[in-house]
């Protein structure tokens, strides 16, 4: 990890309210607070079958009609992104499929790691259906979340090739604008691109959430911090348009302290039905000058005017 800061003056990402509207998020939601969670695909690879119970009820999800997903382009496209077709009765209503009638089985997956993941399967036309299960909405900066936003969220990807690339890295953020240290505080950023293209959306609401089927949001926690022991929600914030760049600064907000840590983990929701990407890490923990004017070089290599 690295060993230096680097002085920057990192603009506060747009905060995004605890919970977002579905079209802002990678996959799909197929359900919450899931229990025995099965994923079967069908012979062809074309339609995916999830089966899970919650609070006694048995669940069942027919997905189809959607892989992978639309790169950003640099205008606001008329074409929605990418998304999944929907059959809550199991693919009764769609297709005629009664409860135990599907076809399909989950052949071993061989993909790339994957972080939250309770099933994933291998397709016969070589595409990759995945399941992952993580608190998504949890409320920033660890304010105790309603009943709603503690549930585990179910969503249910679909891709062939290559995942989106999500670069991240550490450092220490300098601002004169803030005290009471402004010189020592953590400062984490990157960029997120698919098939080489910035992923980004084209607006945000008041609450900073994506307005729009392409933005994305990602999800920072930090480890045993000021915010509590475990791992706990500091921030969330859309990449930056047209650059799918990020960059955060770990100050304090209001009333609430700042989440420095030891580590921190960031969730990025992928693009079109495309799964979630994770990373996590330690930030710098001494300064190097010459280390410190690399870690500049490169974010401003971003060509972001806001960060940097």
């Amino acid at each position: 990890m690295p060993r230096g800061l680097f002085k920057v003056s990192v603009l506060l990402a747009l905060l995004v309210a605890a919970s977002l509207p579905a079209g802002a998020n990678a996959g799909e939601l197929v359900g919450r607070n899931a229990n025995n969670i099965k994923l079967q695909v069908s012979p062809d690879g074309k339609k995916a079958l999830v089966t899970y119970s919650q609070r006694g009820a048995v669940h069942r999800t027919l997905a189809w009609g959607a892989v992978n997903a639309i790169e950003s382009p640099a205008t606001k496209p008329a074409r929605e992104q990418v998304a999944l077709k929907l059959d809550y009765s199991g693919g009764y209503k769609s297709f005629k499929i009664k409860a135990g009638q599907f076809k399909g089985g989950c052949t071993k997956y061989d993909g790339p790691t994957l972080h939250w993941v309770v099933a994933a399967c291998k397709a016969s036309d070589g595409s990759y259906w995945a399941l992952q299960n993580w608190q998504r909405a949890l409320p920033n900066y660890a304010v105790a979340p309603s009943l709603f936003q503690s549930q585990y969220e179910l969503w249910l990807s679909h891709w062939k090739g290559a995942l989106p690339v999500f670069e991240v890295d550490t450092g220490w953020s300098k601002n004169p604008g803030r005290a009471p240290d402004p010189t020592k505080v953590h400062s984490i950023w990157g960029r997120f691109t698919y098939l080489g293209k910035p992923v980004f959306g084209y607006g945000v609401n008041g609450q900073g959430a994506p307005t729009d089927s392409y933005g994305r949001v990602l999800y920072v926690d930090t480890l045993n911090s000021k915010l509590g022991t475990g791992w706990r929600r500091e921030n969330s914030f859309v990449t930056h348009k047209p650059y799918g760049t990020f960059c955060y600064g770990f100050y304090k907000h209001g009333s609430h302290p700042n989440g420095m840590s030891t580590r921190y983990r960031i969730t990025a929701m992928g693009p079109g039905v495309l799964p979630d990407l994770y990373w996590e890490g330690a930030p710098p923990s001494t300064y190097d000058k010459d280390f410190d004017a690399a870690q500049l070089l490169k974010l401003s290599g971003f060509g972001d005017p806001g960060c940097g």
